[in-house]
């Protein structure tokens, strides 16, 4: 159990950190089943489009429990196990959850900008249910019309689409090549899901905060409202960290750095652990707050796939390298799927990494490859 201190090294809490994310040490195959506790376990797991490596959710999940079957998390989706909707970004949730976000989707949503949808395209809203009713999940290629131009002009059906999500009255019921499938709310989330009392919004706020913090291992208050994108600021959480506080359910910890101070489960064990050579999604839960990663690890998070060629430092789809409880490089990946090939185009190793860093790197890039279906990794 945790002793009555209140204070840690920076050190103690990096591990904490390292420890909580469960990467494997070796590789292994994982069950559907796998993926819905992984997923439950990370409180989100967050989905982005680009597949140079492998889709984001599919690296952050197999970072933890190796090869899993592409069509596990459709089959999470359509079955009502798993949701789709916004919370860090566009992210996986745990079914349990959906109460707690019905409140932005009664509202004005997540995106107040698909209130235009309803004010510009109002007849299509009950001729594109109606489609859905009677023919099952649709993507937004099923619906005629065209995009006058500019990434954001989609058609109006899937403006549509996209507001009936937002608002719960469809969820995604799986993807076809990454495309959305929507489907009623009622025909996939279970009907005791549907029917159970929305929470207040401090049940909510409490909620998210301990499973911000067990997911994460130890989290400050600004990473908490960061892992979930809650608007408010201090004022909104606060109050609730601190009764959490006083029931005993979080312990607030102070750091030798002088920084804000994190939380952490009432009884976690600090200095958690350290992870093996693991090449991390730039999406990673791990890597979400770039403000707490610089303070705790010393590691500037970059993304450079929206720049153009020129201005990258570091290449278009670069993953971290963590060893132990350091980040120590970073590697630009591409996967050539014909070919059955991971390729490390480039490495770039962190000024004050020490040690063998082409055999770690080796060792992560091969574990990753096997994991997302191909035979080798070749360095650069």
């Amino acid at each position: 159990m945790s002793t009555a201190s209140t204070t840690a090294t920076l050190a103690q809490i990096r591990r904490t950190i390292v420890g909580a994310q469960g990467y494997a040490g070796r590789y292994r195959r994982a069950t559907e089943t796998d993926v819905e506790e992984t997923i439950r376990r990370l409180s989100a797991v967050q989905l982005d489009s680009i597949s140079t490596v492998d889709r984001a959710h599919r690296l952050t999940l197999a970072s933890r429990i190796g090869a899993f079957d592409p069509k596990d998390v459709p089959a999470l989706l359509q079955s009502g196990r798993v949701f789709e909707y916004w919370a860090h970004e566009a992210s996986l949730l745990p079914i349990e959850l959906w109460p707690h976000f019905r409140t932005a989707m009664e509202g004005t949503g997540h995106w107040g900008w698909h209130d235009r949808a309803f004010r510009e395209h109002p007849e299509l809203f009950e001729p594109v249910l109606e489609r859905i009713r009677a023919e099952g999940p649709l993507g937004s290629r099923d619906f005629e019309g065209g995009a006058g131009g500019g990434m954001w002009n989609w058609k109006p059906a899937k403006m549509v689409l996209e507001a009936l999500w937002d608002r719960g009255q469809l969820v995604i019921a799986g993807r076809r090549s990454f495309q959305r499938l929507y489907d009623l709310a009622d025909r996939v989330i279970p009907k005791h899901i549907l029917d159970a009392p929305t929470p207040s919004e401090g049940e909510t706020l409490r909620t998210f905060a301990l499973l911000a913090v067990h997911a994460r291992g130890a989290l400050t208050e600004a990473a908490i409202r960061e892992h979930w994108r809650l608007k408010g600021g201090k004022a909104r959480l606060h109050h609730h960290l601190r009764a959490l506080v006083d029931e005993g359910q979080l312990r607030e910890v102070h750091v030798d750095d002088g920084g804000s101070p994190f939380y952490v489960d009432a009884g976690q064990e600090l200095d958690g652990g350290t992870a093996p050579p693991v090449l991390v999604s730039p999406f990673d839960n791990i890597v979400w707050d770039r403000t707490l990663l610089e303070r705790v690890f010393g590691f500037r998070h970059v993304i450079e796939v929206y720049k153009r060629e020129h201005e990258r430092a570091y290449g278009y789809y670069v993953l971290p390298l963590l060893v132990g409880d350091r980040f120590v490089g970073r590697a630009d990946l591409k996967s050539d799927r014909a070919e059955g090939v991971l390729h490390v185009k480039r490495f770039t190793p962190e000024p004050r990494a020490r040690g063998n860093l082409q055999d770690k790197l080796e060792r992560a890039a091969h574990r990753l490859a096997r994991t997302i279906g191909l035979e080798r990794a070749t360095l650069a």
